[in-house]
């Protein structure tokens, strides 16, 4: 019984030690897989499913076209009082985003992020993590993004791939 027990709290140790000892360095999204990886020294150590927005093929070309942007961004604030939860915002469009949308003569929209369950509605995460449903972001868990906005710190890279 005490070997139990020992082995519990060892357990709850590491589990307390690794939020405070791990440096996230990198965000990876692989949108085929519908996976979000937090990568530390070039080694995934938190893996999460994620869905998108209804059209999620494809790099985001514009306002309203409900993709997720492709390529590599920065992780620039958290937004606490989000609807969505807690969310982390990614800093699309950048200089390349623009320019495209520019030449298209087309806004490319903004306010990507990676958050949570819609406020009121976290405990149908259950179903809507089987849908891609939002307007372009990267959707969690509540439980997920907790974690993840823990872990996660304002100036980490993000690179979304397809």
């Amino acid at each position: 019984m005490l070997k139990i027990i020992i082995l519990i709290l060892a357990l709850f140790a590491s589990t307390f030690s690794f939020a405070d000892d791990t440096k996230v360095d990198m965000v990876l999204v692989d949108k085929s897989e519908k996976k979000m990886y937090l990568i530390s020294e070039g080694r995934k150590i938190k893996e999460y499913d994620v869905v998108f927005g209804s059209n999620p093929i494809g790099h985001k070309q514009q306002e309203g076209d409900e993709r997720t942007p492709e390529g590599k961004y920065i992780l620039d604030y958290k937004q606490a009082n989000s609807s969505f939860y807690k969310a982390i915002h990614i800093s699309y469009p950048n200089k390349k985003d623009k320019a495209r949308a520019r030449k298209r003569g087309v806004d490319p929209g903004g306010l990507i992020m990676i958050h949570g369950q819609k406020n009121g509605f976290g405990w149908l995460s259950w179903l809507m993590q089987w849908f891609n449903w939002t307007k372009g972001c990267i959707a969690v868990t509540n439980t997920d993004m907790d974690e993840i906005w823990q872990l996660v710190k304002v100036g980490t890279p993000i690179e979304i791939r397809q």
